[in-house]
């Protein structure tokens, strides 16, 4: 990676971590390491870099919007358990500084991910509009679980529009998916029912769903009896 190219960028930042007394900073890094090292166990090392941040750590996800989503969600809820988390995501140019990853990056896309890790609340995500962008052209859809949240100014005046996971937008779409699956399954019964009449004929096709029907209402009585 000798030139710059287009990663996304998670930041997960310990809340409030620079008041924090230098033993409870030692603690809360050693929770976060193990939370790293659980969160990332899916993605291939070629695919990722860990950078060490001032509060946190930033890491640069490769090729892989929908795992660098993935990853953040699965270290917030590994970190309910009492670390004071925060995450942000941004999508945006990076480059190698130094001859290998242990050297270090820089880019806008680290420094973009680094401001809106700071509009995050602790417990919460909130990603940039171009990581948004990035998701939809890399898994079409998956961008609708993420919602608008406003416009933010960091400290150099640059402004960031925001976005957040919408955990109603999941329930939304597993409805859609529920009925759309629902309405297919009715198509397909309708043509498989307009085949067998085709060429069984009609009356010998509800004669059939009669004796079907009746058998089924006698064994359910039985079963109700008892």
């Amino acid at each position: 990676m000798s030139s710059s190219v287009l990663a996304s960028v998670v930041i997960l930042r310990i809340h409030e971590f620079a008041r924090r007394p230098v033993s409870e900073q030692a603690r809360l890094r050693a929770q976060l390491e193990a939370v790293v090292a659980v969160t990332m166990a899916e993605m291939e090392p070629e695919n990722r870099i860990v950078l060490d941040a001032s509060d946190g750590v930033a890491i640069v996800v490769l090729r892989d919007p929908e795992g660098a989503l993935r990853l953040a969600g699965r270290a917030l809820g590994a970190a309910a358990a009492g670390l004071p988390l925060a995450a942000g995501i941004n999508h945006g140019a990076v480059q190698l500084v130094g001859n290998g990853k242990a050297e270090g990056m820089m880019g806008d896309g680290i420094a973009v991910a680094a401001s809106v890790a700071q509009f995050a609340p602790p417990a919460q995500l909130r990603v940039s509009r171009a990581f948004r962008e990035a998701l939809a052209d890399a898994a079409p859809g998956r961008e609708a679980l993420l919602v608008a949240k406003g416009t933010s100014t960091d400290s150099s005046l640059r402004r960031h529009e925001l976005f957040a996971r919408d955990a109603r937008a999941v329930v939304r779409r597993g409805r859609r998916y529920r009925a759309l699956s629902a309405a297919a399954f009715i198509v397909v019964l309708a043509a498989g029912i307009g085949w067998r009449i085709s060429i069984e004929g009609q009356d010998a096709f509800l004669n059939s769903v009669v004796t079907k029907s009746q058998t089924y209402l006698r064994g359910l009585a039985k079963k109700v009896s008892f």
